[in-house]
């Protein structure tokens, strides 16, 4: 439970941002074709499934740089960092890195305060801090393509700020690991967001 703590109090703070600002009328919003810059930090949490033992949830977080450049075709810079202190209770950590990038398509209401969007990231993960096996043994670290399929909603509460308020990612993974060597992880996230331009 405790691992959840920060993701559950930054998610009651931005349904509160959002709630608060709802009233109010929003101006100078993006459009539907209207060209910005935004930055995102989104709290998220990463479930896994390990080899011969139970579901892993991995705590963490990321940053996210998006550009939109014509309607609502972008591109995205997505770098994300997740932790499990101990696997199955056996005392072997685990740490991942992504670091993606690839387009995002936002459908942008104008009338409205929400956006949605959906995404299709590539780039590598990088394993670490745990054990991998391989065909020279076990490592402690290993890397692979990392493939992100996914999307989200996003609350605008005025010019420049935003609430990602939910962010819902398939990521596949290809590191070691004794049977078929991929990984299925489900990646859920809140977050901020601002807009520089």
């Amino acid at each position: 439970m405790r691992k959840f703590t920060l993701g559950n109090g930054l998610l009651a703070c931005c349904l509160l941002a959002g709630v608060s600002a709802w009233g109010q009328q929003t101006q100078n919003q993006p459009g539907p074709g209207e060209d910005f810059l935004d930055v995102a930090i989104v709290d998220q949490t990463l479930k896994s499934n390990v080899v011969g033992g139970d579901t892993l949830w991995m705590p963490g977080g990321s940053i996210q740089v998006h550009s939109r450049f014509w309607h609502g075709l972008g591109v995205v810079a997505d770098v994300a960092g997740l932790h499990a202190g101990s696997i199955n209770h056996s005392g072997t950590g685990l740490d991942i890195v992504t670091a993606t990038f690839g387009p995002r398509y936002t459908w942008s209401f104008r009338r409205h305060r929400y956006a949605v969007f959906g995404q299709a990231l590539f780039g590598e993960a990088n394993g670490f801090n745990s054990i991998f096996p391989s065909s020279k043994g076990a490592v402690d670290s290993a890397s692979s393509a990392a493939f992100y399929l996914g999307g989200g909603i996003n609350v605008h509460l005025n010019r420049h700020f935003s609430v990602r308020a939910l962010e819902a990612d398939w990521l596949r993974t290809q590191m070691p690991n004794t049977t078929t060597n991929v990984q299925n992880h489900m990646r859920l996230g809140v977050g901020l967001i601002y807009r520089i331009r």
